[in-house]
């Protein structure tokens, strides 16, 4: 990660973006946006009159469109307002054009005549361009600063684990935990097995309005031929032991075999895989709020499919009251996630250090964001 001094730094590139557009605007003020606009709308529609008629007027070309350009472009320069900003360069390129013949380095001749009307033009267009990079460096200075507070939250997390005590008895989280875990996918495991396949999903339907408790929903096609079809009865290994079954064969034993091959063989992978991993709460444990939130609706899930595993669904989430459940969940934690090189930059005091550079990073950033508005 990048320090808030090197040389792609967004404020630095913010700064520079903000006197560059203040310059700009300075050249669109000297002359007046509302002129250099009326002078950029008769460039634009004059240049277009040169780039229409060049081919035909010049040389051999069509004598009727060689009229009809000089017309249209004495009657352009007519009717230009009296005040527009170089007018002299409109008229003197009709003068020349008022010829009677007329070739390329005519037109190369007004398009130089009209070199100071452009550089007048482009002073709007410099502006546009400006303004758009100064919104692109405000756009990296805010991606930065949404980097810089990630950064700090994940060092502030590094220093909380860092300050666990790993010496702390986890076990006494650990092994009621493990417990529940161990019972309720041993009854996930006997349900899938012994269950017919219009249970186990219809089980699995219902656990959608628990967000805690993660099963994949299943797919619309299996669910609706399990419901619906006399094999939904079956048991989900022999769904897919005739799954793979050869049609001929499958013809003993079910009325419809290719309804069957389509609803299950193109789902194995989702029934194969199913198992009760959403209904454990796994190690290293949630903090205790998010304990409380998850054996709430794993008891709700969890009575529906093994009542006899709640008890152990209760001790784990009495843990919070009967232990000193934080500094436990913080010394799993730091058990379980903290890598030897964090470790080594917690004792050395490198993590603190870079999270005072990053904190310091995120208020100039900030004071940026502040000191130079969207426009």
């Amino acid at each position: 990660m990048s320090t808030s001094k090197s040389a792609a730094d967004p404020v630095d590139r913010l700064r520079r973006a903000a006197d560059d557009l203040e310059r700009a605007q300075q050249r669109v003020d000297e002359f007046g946006e509302a002129d250099l606009r009326q002078l950029a709308d008769a460039y634009e529609e004059f240049t277009g009159i040169l780039g229409r008629y060049e081919e035909p007027a010049t040389g051999d070309g069509d004598f009727q469109k060689f009229i009809e350009f000089q017309g249209r472009v004495e009657t352009f320069v007519e009717e230009l307002p009296e005040d527009i900003l170089l007018r002299e360069a409109f008229e003197e390129s009709d003068d020349h054009l008022q010829q009677r013949r007329l070739n390329e380095s005519d037109f190369e001749y007004v398009r130089e005549q009209l070199s100071p009307v452009a550089d007048l033009v482009d002073r709007l267009t410099d502006r546009e361009s400006a303004r758009d990079e100064y919104e692109r460096a405000r756009k990296q200075v805010r991606e930065r600063r949404h980097e810089v507070r990630e950064r700090i939250d994940e060092l502030e997390r590094l220093q909380r684990l860092g300050e666990a005590d790993l010496t702390a008895p986890t076990d006494r989280l650990r092994e009621p935990i493990e417990r529940y875990d161990e019972a309720v996918t041993d009854a996930f495991a006997e349900f899938k097995r012994d269950g017919s396949a219009r249970e186990v999903l219809d089980f699995l339907d219902r656990t959608d309005v628990y967000p805690l408790v993660p099963f994949q929903s299943p797919p619309a096609d299996l669910k609706s031929y399990v419901d619906s079809h006399p094999p939904g009865t079956e048991s989900i290994p022999k769904l897919l032991e005739l799954a793979d079954y050869s049609r001929s064969k499958l013809d003993h034993y079910v009325d419809d075999p290719t309804a069957l091959k389509q609803a299950i063989a193109t789902q194995q992978t989702y029934l194969r895989r199913l198992d009760g991993e959403p209904l454990t709460v796994g190690w290293p444990p949630p903090t205790a709020e998010e304990l409380r939130w998850q054996c709430q609706e794993l008891t709700a899930v969890v009575n529906r499919l093994a009542p006899d595993v709640v008890e152990s669904l209760r001790a784990v989430r009495r843990l919070p009251r009967e232990t000193a459940y934080d500094r436990l969940h913080d010394s799993a934690v730091a058990e379980a996630e903290l890598t030897d090189e964090e470790r080594e930059r917690l004792t050395s005091g490198a993590v603190a250090e870079e999270l005072e550079t990053r904190r310091e990073e995120r208020e100039r950033l900030a004071e940026a964001i502040d000191e130079f508005p969207e426009r």
